[in-house]
């Protein structure tokens, strides 16, 4: 679920949206954790809840829209919570539900189409091109699968319908909780003119600053912004990926992983730890570890995905999708603490982070890009040298400066895994 919520933009036709062409689905269940502890008590329903350690330094996993209302997030330290929304029940979690549900839910969705990307346990992409004849229109089977999952496993959903992974991503937010929102291909300009900036796919705290500071407060008005300013503002790649998602514009395809493989690491700490500076650098680590490991298993990887495991042991994963395929240590890192950035955390005491890339593809077929703002190759380039002295000097002969001269805590680090759920 994103970590912002914005209001639909109206819509300028009286007429029923045109889903004609609009062929891509973005499934997003509605606050998955909350509502699946919720069938063991339908009694709570209604009512504040929220998921997540109990104990004084317990962490928020999800909350019902009740208690959201009240301002509570995941991820927020329990006390805040429950200051916050004194009225709500604390109900502990249960990962092996929410993995058997979530496992259903998958299975409904390739019952529509083959061609399923999931995202994470409650959100997933559709291609349903090939569905239509059988199933009807994009709408139609968005509103058959919306019913299926509420039927079957008693959890709604909402339905973003678009020509676009952006925009239906987009559509899926505004539609919450329990909607469908259809965005016509003749209107995914004015759709995303309308919201601000912070919608924007890859559009973290750091980055809305810098748009505000250049007086950009819509996505309209970064469309209308001339691309050189935005390189210089950004860097090369990211305002050029802006301006592009500004016009609509993502040429992404909805991608079946057959083989649902990742690359990734994790670093316990042996005492709990709540300085960001210090996480700052084991997520820098972990990505370099991670990067190295593509590189030699000659792989690049689309999604990165940030583990945050409390000291209440609540674990809370977040992930982003790259722009373009990347094996490079620099662009995994900065990912992966974007994602650590933005969960907002204050005096949370953490046990174990950790990095993880999925999306991989043989780096063969994927297009070597460079990196925000520096040119082509250059940072990989860097990270191929640092492996030709790995190999030569042994593992660690080589490091970021973070690394070599920042305080360091004890730990105990799992190397990199190559997994196949």
């Amino acid at each position: 679920m994103s970590r912002r919520q914005f209001t639909l933009p109206h819509r300028v036709s009286t007429e029923p949206p045109d889903d004609t062409g609009c062929t891509v689905l973005h499934v997003d269940m509605d606050a998955f954790f909350a509502s699946a502890s919720l069938l063991a008590r339908p009694d709570l329903r209604g009512t504040p809840v929220i998921i997540g350690g109990s104990g004084g330094r317990g962490v928020v996993l999800s909350a019902t829209y009740e208690a959201r209302r009240f301002g509570v997030t995941s991820a927020m330290p329990m006390g805040r919570a429950r200051r916050l929304c004194p009225s709500a029940t604390v109900l502990p979690p249960d990962h092996a539900l929410y993995a058997r549900i979530s496992k259903a839910v998958m299975a409904t969705f390739r019952d529509w189409t083959p061609i399923v990307e999931p995202l994470s346990v409650d959100e997933a992409f559709l291609d349903v091109s090939g569905a239509l004849r059988r199933s009807g229109s994009p709408a139609t089977i968005a509103g058959a699968i919306r019913d299926r999952v509420a039927d079957e496993q008693g959890i709604t959903c909402s339905v973003g319908v678009a020509p676009t992974k952006f925009v239906a991503k987009l559509a899926s937010n505004l539609a919450k909780p329990d909607g469908l929102v259809v965005v016509p291909r003749d209107e995914v300009v004015p759709f995303v003119h309308a919201l601000p900036v912070a919608a924007l796919w890859g559009v973290g705290d750091k980055t809305e600053e810098v748009l505000l500071r250049l007086g950009l407060k819509t996505v309209g008005d970064i469309a209308h912004t001339p691309l050189d300013t935005l390189r210089r503002a950004l860097g090369d790649a990211s305002g050029q990926h802006l301006h592009d998602l500004s016009w609509g514009r993502d040429p992404r395809t909805v991608q079946t992983l057959r083989e649902e493989r990742s690359i990734g690491a994790d670093s316990t700490f042996a005492e709990d730890v709540d300085d960001a500076v210090y996480i700052h650098r084991r997520l820098l680590q972990l990505s370099d570890k991670v990067a190295a490991r593509m590189r030699a298993a000659e792989l690049m990887g689309l999604t990165v995905s940030a583990k945050i495991r409390f000291s209440d042991f609540t674990t809370v994963t977040r992930a982003r999708t790259l722009h373009d395929p990347t094996d490079t240590s620099r662009v995994i890192y900065a990912a992966a603490r974007d994602l650590f950035d933005g969960l907002g955390l204050q005096r949370a005491r953490i046990r174990l982070v950790g990095v993880r890339v999925s999306g991989l593809i043989p780096a063969s077929t994927a297009s070597v890009q460079g990196v925000l703002g520096e040119p082509d190759h250059g940072w990989r380039d860097a990270d191929l040298a640092v492996d030709r002295a790995s190999r030569r000097f042994g593992a660690g002969s080589v490091l970021p400066a973070s690394l070599v001269t920042g305080a360091r805590s004890p730990s105990r680090s799992q190397d990199p895994d190559l997994s196949l759920p």
